[in-house]
């Protein structure tokens, strides 16, 4: 089988925000791989390693439209474990969620994957739409905000487990299929493939890159695409108007009785 995982770099969401020109500033931002990425790239790697053996069940590429000469988040994925690396080399801004979607699927189908595992959303903009928009794209079923997944081998299908707002919803997804990722997912038992032991429990969370993964990250192979390579436009049929810090939040007010918060309740504010 062959996973693609879609992976971005962001500004340090840590980090203060900047404004400047009506737009945020991110000339000194610290940028840092997407957490939601992090999760499905560990996500493809527990899908494709056996526990225990030497054997890999699948070959884990990870995907990032990103100029090229910033590609080092693209390194510490491959340090984590994936065997190798596509950049899209194209400036992010200038995309919409429209013409990223239709890059990944062009990649998907250049790569012939059976498939792709997203972040549910990525922290800088949280538009949580890339996914499904891939899925429509390319005609696959899709699973979004799985919690669990179980890779029925035999049957070439996936279970994935979401939650929902009065429980957990299971879905059964033939390959190939997109599917993106909740925080869950990198939960001890969260996957299974079928091979490592039932009985296996992970480390909670993702991964960290051995010395050798890093070594050995240097030395796998990227391949550098435009995205006239894969026949789909740089355009962007959607723009930012505008970015502006939100308005302070007036200063609080202390009351001595419940009465007299009562009474503000229900004349200053009229919320009761």
């Amino acid at each position: 089988m062959k996973i693609l995982v879609t992976v971005k770099r962001i500004p340090d969401p840590d980090e203060s925000l900047k404004f400047a020109a009506g737009g945020l500033d991110y000339s000194a931002s610290k940028w840092v791989p997407n957490a939601f990425d992090e999760y499905a790239v560990e996500t493809a790697l527990r899908l494709a390693e056996v526990v225990g053996g030497t054997q890999r069940l699948a070959e884990v590429i990870v995907l990032s439209i990103c100029p090229e000469a910033s590609r080092q988040h693209v390194t510490q994925f491959l340090a984590m474990g994936a065997d190798r690396g596509v950049i899209v080399d194209a400036d992010p801004d200038k995309l919409d969620t429209v013409a990223v979607s239709k890059l990944i699927a062009a990649v998907f189908k250049k790569e012939a994957c059976d498939l792709l595992i997203a972040g549910k959303l990525s922290q800088d903009n949280e538009g949580s739409q890339v996914a499904q928009r891939v899925a429509g794209i390319l005609g696959l079923p899709q699973a979004c905000f799985a919690a669990t997944i179980d890779w029925d081998q035999t049957g070439r299908a996936l279970n994935v487990t979401r939650e929902v707002d009065d429980g957990v919803e299971t879905k059964r997804v033939p390959l190939p299929a997109v599917v993106s990722v909740d925080l869950r997912i990198v939960l001890p038992k969260s996957v299974r493939n079928g091979s490592t032991p039932a009985t296996h429990a992970y480390n909670e969370g993702p991964r960290l890159a051995s010395l050798k993964g890093i070594t050995m990250a240097k030395r796998k192979p990227v391949a550098v695409l435009k995205p006239a390579d894969l026949g789909v436009a740089a355009t962007a049929t959607e723009q930012s108007v505008g970015v502006a810090a939100p308005p302070k939040r007036k200063a609080g007010q202390k009351v001595k009785t419940v009465e007299e918060l009562f009474d503000k309740l229900t004349k200053e504010a009229k919320v009761l």
